[in-house]
């Protein structure tokens, strides 16, 4: 519960700073210097509750409900809604949504200005509907809203930090990091998708990859891919290694899943289980391509963690991680450790330590 609120709260913050920021900018952009422009006539009382200066709490007072407002609803659809409709039914939705809490927003917003400057403005009811000025916001607020959507998807897309780093062009170049890679399949994915049917199956793969999205923000992974019914997933080691985020998304993806057992059963008569293989180090990470452009991780370690995911059916075990990534968690205490020797992997030709978690 913890990590929901603290992943609702980092929403809200980024949603508030985006739309106080987006309003101030139409006050800026509406009212500064209007009364010197040429041909334009402005009354006294104009003047004096819509000089900027005056205006701009009133402006930042728009924005920080908004702010509110947004949070909420994308935080709401996301979670319960997003998943049950069609995209576009989802979208008319949300726009109706918003639609109708601009209009609270708005009237509450010229009560506060009439009663602070004194000064009558029409909030009646069905006032929005011949005021021009409302026309106006609207528009403003609705390409707004996809800027701020198109940056939730690019942030989405590319991860936390990773989108302002490619608009700067770090990427252009390859640049040598340090990280965790986690291979996570679907066990026995072929005698399942001969027992559902190709339908059947996508489907099944469809909610379980809605239950790792649910679980990916909490322990601040970032998923590279989507391979069929597998997923690959990815931390900056520190943060891999932070809380044992890298170990503990396996497990809390599993009580996900046997939470939902009722809900596999009756769909799918069945109850999803992964495998995954851990590994972590150096390696390059490069933009690629022109269109579709995306990131990708060129070194060993990807190679390495899917290779040890691949020895999970060797040793009927859920989770391998290696030697080197064991010694750099604080899991003694957390989780019964199994060593199982030293194995050569597929393509290698030194050995490498692996272990199994419980």
């Amino acid at each position: 519960m913890n990590k929901k609120l603290k992943q609702y709260l980092r929403q809200a913050l980024q949603s508030i700073l985006f739309w106080v920021l987006a309003m101030v900018l139409f006050g800026f952009f509406r009212f500064y210097g209007l009364e010197s422009q040429e041909g334009v006539i402005v009354t006294e009382e104009f003047k004096r509750a819509n000089q900027f200066s005056a205006i701009f709490p009133l402006f930042v007072l728009t924005g920080f409900s908004f702010g509110i407002i947004v949070s909420f609803i994308e935080f709401t659809f996301e979670k319960f809604i997003s998943k049950k409709l069609p995209i576009g039914l989802s979208v008319l939705l949300k726009t109706f949504v918003y639609f109708t809490f601009l209009i609270g927003v708005s009237t509450g917003i010229l009560e506060i200005a009439g009663e602070f400057y004194q000064i009558h403005l029409n909030n009646d009811r069905g006032w929005w509907r011949e005021n021009k000025m409302f026309r106006i916001i609207l528009l403003y607020v609705f390409l707004s809203s996809l800027i701020f959507s198109f940056i939730k998807i690019a942030v989405d897309k590319f991860g936390k930090g990773v989108f302002i780093k490619m608009l700067l062009g770090k990427y252009r170049k390859p640049q040598e990091e340090k990280r965790i890679f986690m291979f996570l399949d679907l066990k026995s994915s072929t005698t399942i998708a001969e027992s559902l049917g190709h339908y059947k199956y996508s489907e099944l793969i469809q909610d379980c990859f809605y239950d790792i999205n649910d679980v990916v923000p909490k322990f601040d992974a970032e998923i590279y891919q989507y391979v069929g019914d597998e997923v690959v997933l990815n931390w900056p080691y520190k943060k891999g290694l932070s809380n044992n985020n890298c170990v503990a998304l396996f497990f809390e993806f599993q009580r996900t899943l046997n939470t939902k057992h009722e809900y596999y059963q009756n769909k799918y008569g069945l109850t999803p289980q992964f495998k995954a293989g851990l590994h972590g180090g150096k390696l390059m990470v490069a933009e690629v391509g022109v269109v579709k452009k995306e990131l990708a991780f060129h070194g060993d370690v990807i190679n390495t963690s899917a290779r040890i995911q691949s020895e999970c059916n060797t040793h009927n075990v859920p989770i391998l991680i290696s030697r080197s990534l064991k010694e750099d968690l604080n899991i003694e205490n957390v989780y019964k450790i199994k060593a199982l020797g030293n194995i050569l992997l597929k393509g290698k030709k030194k050995e490498i330590g692996i272990y199994t978690l419980q």
